[in-house]
């Protein structure tokens, strides 16, 4: 057996986590999230708790395992408390705003990048060089805390760009004149 998966994941209060037609359905105050369970998977809610099982022992079935009974949680997390990625923009003149859905960050460029965030992902600019991004889906601000430190990662020579909050930019000796 999966070690990960045979373990049941506990539903806190406030949480409600339904299963319909191989899709499991999880409701909170945060949101309301959707998984879709492949055939072999098998997951049943009983007694607050959601247990994850499989119905053969195929390499494909034990990875599936697994993985599903992390996203199950990962989406419990995310409708009861929530996810967040924080990034900082280091460098003179770069800065950060949000005007209404859009966000605003000036790097250099000869006009501002304009990135709009996708439904359920929220984007807080905190004095200007500090991003917060958060939402219930810990995927989809992952990958919108990604794309944003896409548009300029921190280079190594200067150290200027948008990287996460304390992560460490190896640096560089430039060139040299003999």
């Amino acid at each position: 057996m999966s070690r990960v998966g045979q373990n049941p994941i506990k539903i806190p209060e406030g949480v409600t986590v339904s299963m319909d037609n191989k899709c499991v359905t999880v409701k909170g105050k945060l949101g309301e999230l959707y998984q879709d369970i492949p055939e072999p998977i098998t997951v049943s809610v009983s007694d607050g708790n959601v247990k994850v099982g499989r119905k053969d022992d195929l390499a494909q079935t034990k990875s599936f395992h697994g993985l599903i009974r992390n996203l199950i949680s990962n989406m419990i997390d995310g409708v009861s408390k929530g996810f967040s990625k924080d990034l900082e923009i280091q460098g003179v003149g770069f800065k950060a705003s949000v005007e209404g859905q859009n966000l605003l960050i000036s790097l250099g460029f000869s006009s501002p990048v304009k990135y709009t965030a996708p439904k359920g992902v929220k984007v807080t600019v905190e004095g200007g060089i500090s991003l917060v991004v958060s939402g219930a889906d810990k995927q989809a601000v992952g990958d919108v805390a990604a794309r944003i430190r896409s548009f300029f990662p921190a280079e190594p020579y200067k150290g200027k760009g948008i990287r996460y909050k304390g992560e460490r930019v190896r640096r560089k000796v430039g060139k040299t004149v003999a």
